[in-house]
Order: structure tokens, then sequence, then C-alpha cells
């Protein structure tokens, strides 16, 4: 499991990152604040705050380093 900070702070941005990563057989979770959702729902980004970093988790995976190099547009310290 990895865990990495995203920032995605236009619906436009949360498009691009589901694209990016439905791409990807792994499985992904966002949380932000108390709630949590599949990453791969665009729905489920409308209930997040998009103006706040989230934490993205990459559940066991392969690809985790071709994953970590895809998503790095979207990534923060």
């Amino acid at each position: 499991m990895k865990n990495v900070n995203i920032n995605l702070d236009s619906i436009e941005k949360v498009r691009e990152f589901v694209d990016t990563i439905s791409k990807f057989k792994a499985d992904f979770d966002i949380t932000s604040g108390t709630k949590d959702i599949d990453a791969k729902s665009i729905l489920g980004f409308l209930t997040l705050d998009l103006s706040k970093p989230m934490n993205l988790t990459i559940h066991d995976s392969d690809e985790t380093d071709q994953i970590l190099e895809a998503i790095k547009p979207f990534t923060v310290e």
C-alpha cells in the first residue's frame, strides 16, 4: 500500500486524474477529511472539498512505480 497527497482543484483535473488511474488494475481510495471514496468514481469526487489536498491510497499493485509516474502532475508534497 502506498499513500500520496494529491491536489485536484477543478472538475477538469478530477476527470483527467480518473482517466489516468482507470488505465490501471489497482484499487485506489481517496481520503479527504472524514470521507473516503473510490478514486475511480467521478461522482464520488463531487462529495469532496476540491480546494484542499487529498490523500490517495494505492492498494498493493505490481504497477505502483508506473502509477506514481502517471499521477505525478497531480501530486503535492
